[in-house]
């Protein structure tokens, strides 16, 4: 701990009145001491995690965190707040802040000292010591375990009038828990030492498995088997979530974990003594799957972003190399032999056909992993084998993208099914090794093969028969669509669902799948950028953080990076979420009126050269980005006409806002 904080990492003082501005006034200390190497991306880094849940925690606590490439050593930095930052926790305002910065490598050993911090943060003497220190060394003499954490005693009643204390009862009831988060740095350590904590308090033995970055401490299989009951505090699939079959089990957030632990406690000693066992439950497979409490609405999002987000990976490598194949060699690399049988070192159409090849193999994995990861989602690691045996059926029966999700899902809840067969104890070994992936494919298999896979594959041609047949007003309104699904939620489900059904279509790339493409594509540059216009042209409308988050907007939108517009919209939805909408639904209706095509599937600006219509497709982009940052400048002058603007910090007077800000 102590390369990790020093006496400069420290703010006793802490002016921010908004998380954003917390965040960068701590990073400016890391990058002082060259921790940070880029400013800017980093808070992007730290903003995209905040965007995924709040860092607030009840007792006062903000922990803004992240893993990044801008981080060169893992680093801390802790601020002071006399007026307190809504971090989003449920009782208000946090006044102690902790800037949490790891490299994207960071080794096993520096992440375990970032997770023993986080469970000192559960500790009330530690973070009252941390509000009493008096100078910036002390504090980091706290952080670092230096210094003790003590505080003044309150005055001791006469030992006469004080009772004994009633012994603890034995821990006879045993919980095991797994708490995991999906940077695994901060709430996962912190939610199992709650748990343990609020286990002490009530006389129960809880054991806990922290699925985080600092490893995976998988239990002992005697402890599990000896457990009365199971809590599960995640916000990421559980892993190997099938050695906990067969116990009642309590399944929440991980914020639930931190925050009402002894609840959870309680819940699932409810449960065990009312009998109720997870595994022996009459809800179907799928209704058993996710967290407890989600409707099957929620739960398939889910499952199928868990298969978008593995899938990604092999689009963008995939077709980026094709996309470049085409560059080098023109459209007829295609045709080329097998460049393992024939390839000239100095020929420049082979080396274009080795990149289209190469990004031919990888982007044959596309449907197999994406139903591969659906089953996953579902039912662990159980689902993978017949998810991609699903999938690659579906592959090769020209089922497609379609044929994926459904092979996907089918092996999903046909694992679950199976994992809900009680089998002897003596069989429970074999049965994820040999039992579950024999009889689960074998029934996917005769499902995709003889009675779904040929309806889908006809669904599949029907989709690319009518991509293809778009013109005019129908290619417009499908971009129209597109724009609005793109810049709805700035990354969020509604986003990937628009980005996977364009990817989708590059599996069998048409012309109207290209253009899908590339639509899609422009409507998610328009809100990062607008953001960066409007506070370029009227930067008083917007707060100092807001400026220098427009700067790192350029290159965001520029770079296809949708979620560049999330600190923005977070601070101001109302008014940007409908600006970055119209922009979007501008850009998708011109690219397609233009006819714009795109073979690769991410890259921004910097796949400009394998644009079809490249030129006109920057003009789409350019008028959707005018279109939102017009209204983004139109609604906040409405607003400011009408309520007098917020002043800018004193340090900050030579930028500080007209009084009389004109409305655009």
């Amino acid at each position: 701990m102590s390369e990790m904080i020093t006496a400069d990492l420290v703010d006793l003082d802490l002016t921010a009145d908004t998380k954003e501005a917390a965040a960068r006034s701590l990073a400016e200390r890391m990058v002082a001491l060259g921790r940070v190497t880029d400013l800017d991306g980093f808070l992007a880094d730290v903003a995209a995690r905040e965007a995924q849940m709040p860092t607030g925690l009840d007792g006062g606590i903000g922990i803004p965190h992240c893993r990044s490439a801008h981080v060169s050593e893992p680093t801390l930095a802790f601020g002071r707040s006399a007026e307190g930052i809504d971090f989003g926790a449920p009782d208000g305002p946090a006044d102690l802040i902790f800037l949490i910065a790891a490299p994207a490598g960071a080794d096993d050993a520096h992440l375990t000292i970032l997770s023993a911090l986080a469970r000192k943060l559960m500790d009330a003497q530690f973070t009252d010591a941390l509000r009493g220190a008096v100078d910036a060394a002390a504090a980091a003499a706290l952080v670092r375990g230096d210094a003790p954490a003590t505080v003044a005693a309150a005055p001791t009643p006469d030992a006469a009038a004080v009772e004994p204390a009633p012994a603890a009862p034995t821990a006879a009831f045993r919980i095991v828990a797994v708490t995991s988060c999906p940077t695994g740095i901060a709430h996962t350590y912190m939610a199992a030492e709650s748990l343990e904590n609020a286990g002490r308090e009530a006389g129960v033995e809880v054991v806990v498995e922290t699925q985080g970055s600092a490893g995976f401490n998988r239990l002992d299989p005697a402890v599990i088997a000896a457990a009365d009951a199971v809590i599960f505090a995640h916000d990421v699939p559980v892993r190997e979530k099938q050695r906990f079959g067969g116990k009642p089990t309590v399944d929440v957030g991980v914020k639930a974990g931190i925050n009402r632990p002894a609840e959870l406690i309680a819940e699932a000693r409810d449960k065990a003594e009312r009998g109720e066992i997870t595994a022996g439950s009459s809800a179907s497979p799928i209704d058993r799957a996710g967290e407890a409490g989600e409707g099957y609405g929620t739960k398939l999002r889910k499952w199928l972003m868990s298969g978008v987000s593995y899938m990604v990976p092999f689009v963008a490598a995939g077709g980026l190399l094709i996309a470049l194949g085409f560059a080098i060699g023109g459209y007829t690399v295609d045709k080329a032999p097998s460049v393992a049988e024939h390839f000239v070192w100095t020929d420049h159409t082979s080396w274009a056909a080795l990149l289209f090849q190469i990004g031919g193999i990888a982007f044959a994995f596309l449907v197999p992993v994406l139903a591969g990861f659906i089953a996953y989602g579902m039912a662990d690691r159980p689902g993978l084998v017949p998810g991609f045996v699903g999938g690659s059926i579906a592959l090769s029966i020209n089922a497609g993208f379609l044929g994926g999700l459904v092979a996907g899902l089918i092996a999903g809840a046909v694992v679950m099914a199976i994992q809900r067969v009680q089998v002897p104890p003596v069989l429970r070994g074999i049965m994820p090794v040999v039992v579950i992936p024999l009889i689960s494919s074998a029934v996917v298999g005769f499902l995709m093969l003889l009675v779904i896979g040929k309806p889908i594959a006809s669904l599949q041609r029907a989709l690319t028969d009518w991509l293809n047949g778009l013109s005019g007003a129908n290619a417009v309104i499908l971009g129209v669509v597109l724009g609005l699904m793109m810049c709805f939620d700035l990354g969020g489900p509604l986003n990937k669902v628009a980005y996977a059904f364009a990817v989708g279509g590059l599996a069998n790339p048409t012309d109207g799948s290209l253009k899908v493409m590339a639509a899609t594509m422009a409507a998610g540059m328009v809100p990062p950028l607008a953001m960066a216009l409007a506070t370029t042209v009227r930067g008083q409308l917007f707060t100092k953080t807001e400026r220098e988050n427009g700067k790192a907007a350029w290159v965001l939108g520029a770079s296809f990076i949708t979620e560049g517009a999330i600190p923005f919209a977070a601070a101001d939805p109302l008014r940007v979420i409908p600006a970055s909408m119209a922009g979007g639904a501008v850009t998708g209706a011109l690219s397609m009126a233009f006819g714009c095509t795109l073979r690769a599937p991410h890259g921004g600006a910097f796949v400009i050269p394998l644009i079809g219509n490249p030129f006109l497709y920057l003009v789409a982009i350019a008028a959707g980005t005018a279109v939102s940052a017009g209204l983004v400048v139109l609604l906040k002058g409405m607003r400011q006409t009408a309520e007098p603007a917020p002043a800018e910090p004193a340090t900050n007077q030579a930028e500080e806002r007209p009084a009389q800000p004109v409305a655009a």
